[in-house]
C-alpha cells in the first residue's frame, strides 16, 4: 500500500473525514467528488494509480481535500494500514463508503475457481476488510457512519451475474447481523446501505466476460452521480437500514417479494439480451479481474461508462425517498382536506334535505 502523488500531506481541517473504496472509476469516483463538493476531506482507496490521481483532481477541483492511497481491499491488512494512514494524516474517519467490487460476466459453469474466488475476495471481503477497519476506529469512540454501497441484485439475482448477485447478498447478510450487534451494544455506530439500480459505469467495458455481445447494465440505467446522490443521503441519515435508489430498485425488489417464480422466468427469458448490447465483444479487451485496467492501459476511465445516451441524470424515485416527511406530510394534509371535502358535501347535502322536508 503506497500514496499515490499528490496527498492531502497534513492533519484536516474543517469537513468531515470520509473514506471511499473504489474511488478510482465509477459510482465510487462520483460519490468522491460529491463529497469533496460539500468540503470533505476524502480519502480515495483503489487499486489503480492513474485513475486515484483524477480522482484526486476532482475532489480538489469540487472544493474538497483528497488523499489517494493505492490500496487492494481484498488485502485485509492494507486496508486496515489504510485506515491507519488516514487518522493519521486527516484525523478521526467519519464516514467510510464501501464501493469496491469487480466480477465476472458468465454462466455459472463458465466462471473458474480461481475467478470467482479472486471476485469474492474483492467484493466480499473487500465490505468485510473495510468495515472492520473503520470499526475498529470508531467504536471506541462510540460514533460514525458505515455505508455499504448495494445493488437490487442483492434481493434479485440475475442470470449471468452470479458472481456479483452472491457477492452483494453476503454483504447484505453480513451487514444485518452487524446491525443488530450494534444495536445490542448500544452503539453510536451506524450502518446503512444504499441499493443501486443499473448504473453507467466503466465496468461494462473492463469487466472479465465470456459473453458473445458488449456487457451492458440493465434498463432503466442511471448516472453514477444520481448513485452517488443516494449514498450521500444515506450517510446523513444512517438511522434508516436501507435505501432503494431509482425506480427500477423499488420495482425489482417489490416484485422478488410477491413473484420471485414469475421474475425466475421472466429473467431466463429476457435476462440473456437484456444485458448485452448488438456489439460483438472485441476479443483484445482489457479486463479488471486481477489487476486496474488503468494501471495496465495507463488511462483514466472516469466514473461514466459509454451509456450516457441512454442514462438518466435523475430519479424522481431518490427525490421522493429523500423528502419522505414533506411528501407524507402533504398526503395527509390532503386526505384530510379531501375528508373534510366528503364531510361537507355530505352535511350540506343533509341540509338540503332538511329544507326540503320542512317544506
Amino acid at each position: 500500500m503506497s500514496a499515490a502523488k499528490g496527498g492531502a500531506g497534513g492533519r484536516a481541517e474543517g469537513g468531515q473525514v470520509v473514506v471511499v473504496t473504489g474511488a478510482s472509476a465509477g459510482v465510487g469516483r462520483a460519490t468522491a467528488r460529491a463529497f469533496g463538493a460539500r468540503g470533505a476531506v476524502v480519502a480515495l482507496l483503489a487499486r489503480g494509480q492513474r485513475g486515484l490521481e483524477q480522482a484526486a483532481h476532482d475532489v480538489r477541483t469540487a472544493g474538497g481535500q483528497a488523499l489517494p492511497l493505492v490500496v487492494d481491499v481484498s488485502d485485509a491488512e492494507a486496508v486496515d494500514a489504510a485506515a491507519a494512514q488516514v487518522e493519521e494524516q486527516l484525523g478521526p474517519i467519519d464516514i467510510w463508503v464501501n464501493a469496491a467490487f469487480t466480477t465476472v460476466f458468465a454462466s455459472v459453469s463458465e466462471v473458474r475457481p480461481d475467478e470467482l474466488k479472486r471476485a469474492t475476495e474483492v467484493t466480499y471481503f473487500g465490505f468485510v476488510h473495510g468495515t472492520q477497519a473503520a470499526l475498529r476506529r470508531m467504536l471506541p469512540r462510540d460514533r460514525g457512519t458505515i455505508v455499504q454501497v448495494g445493488s437490487a441484485l442483492a434481493y434479485r439475482s440475475v442470470p449471468l451475474q452470479a458472481v456479483y448477485c452472491g457477492a452483494k447478498a453476503a454483504i447484505r447478510g453480513f451487514t444485518d447481523s452487524l446491525r443488530c450487534e450494534l444495536l445490542h451494544d448500544g452503539s453510536g455506530v451506524k450502518v446503512t446501505t444504499a441499493h443501486l439500480p443499473g448504473v453507467n459505469t466503466p465496468q461494462f467495458s473492463w469487466v472479465l466476460t465470456r459473453l458473445p455481445r458488449h456487457p451492458r447494465p440493465v434498463a432503466p440505467v442511471y448516472q453514477p452521480e444520481v448513485a452517488a446522490q443516494g449514498i450521500l443521503y444515506a450517510a446523513d441519515h444512517p438511522e434508516r437500514r436501507e435505501y432503494w435508489i431509482g425506480g427500477s430498485t423499488v420495482a425489482t425488489l417489490l416484485g422478488q417479494k410477491i413473484a420471485a417464480g414469475l421474475l425466475d422466468r421472466y429473467l431466463a427469458r429476457t435476462g440473456y439480451d437484456s444485458q448485452q448490447t448488438d456489439e460483438p465483444v472485441d476479443p483484445a479487451r482489457a479486463a479488471n479481474l486481477w489487476e486496474a485496467v488503468d494501471t495496465t492501459q495507463g488511462a483514466d476511465h472516469g466514473p461514466h461508462g459509454v451509456f450516457d445516451e441512454q442514462a438518466h441524470s435523475r430519479s424522481l424515485q431518490l427525490w421522493a425517498s429523500r423528502h419522505r416527511r414533506p411528501l407524507a406530510f402533504a398526503a395527509a394534509a390532503g386526505g384530510a382536506l379531501a375528508g373534510l371535502g366528503a364531510a361537507l358535501t355530505r352535511a350540506d347535502g343533509f341540509l338540503r334535505a332538511g329544507a326540503l322536508t320542512r317544506r
